[in-house]
């Protein structure tokens, strides 16, 4: 796989992190891996986030229209409650994948500025397009990209 896995690898290696840490990033790394070939719209987010809310219905709507098409969505979250997170989630029900992350230091791996963050990964396990925020006047921006990548074999 691509040089950004083989990092993650390295970190999980790390004898300062926790056993949840560790859960959380081998987490990230295996829904990575069990999607590798697909085009992977990865985002992080948090509980106490405006534009996280209007992203959800977008996703699971990109979830379902692509998935066909080679299309996944991960998501982390980086609420230091779970509870919270599950609150969120009772409320904005999400159809993909949801990995928590209470210490944040995926984010910190992919240098996460703000909330949400999301990035685009291609089939080949490349980070292809990065945005910092959600904002509705770009979802065509968004799904242009996504439909791009996918039409990318």
């Amino acid at each position: 796989m691509k040089k950004y896995i083989l990092i993650l690898m390295a970190i999980f290696a790390s004898k300062a992190v926790l056993a949840s840490e560790i859960n959380s990033k081998l987490q990230l790394e295996q829904a990575i891996k069990a999607n590798h070939g697909k085009v992977i719209y990865l985002d992080f987010w948090a509980s106490w986030c405006g534009p996280c809310r209007k992203s959800f219905p977008w996703m699971n709507k990109m979830q379902n229209k692509f998935k066909n098409q080679g299309f996944t969505v991960i998501s982390v979250n980086l609420d230091a409650k779970k509870e919270l997170a599950e609150k969120f989630l009772v409320e904005n029900p999400a159809e993909f994948t949801v990995i928590y992350d209470a210490k944040g230091l995926t984010a910190r791996h992919f240098k996460i500025q703000g909330m949400p963050s999301s990035m685009l990964i291609d089939r080949y396990g490349e980070v292809k397009v990065a945005h910092s925020g959600f904002f509705t006047k770009k979802v065509p921006q968004y799904e242009e990209e996504i439909q791009q990548l996918i039409n990318t074999k």
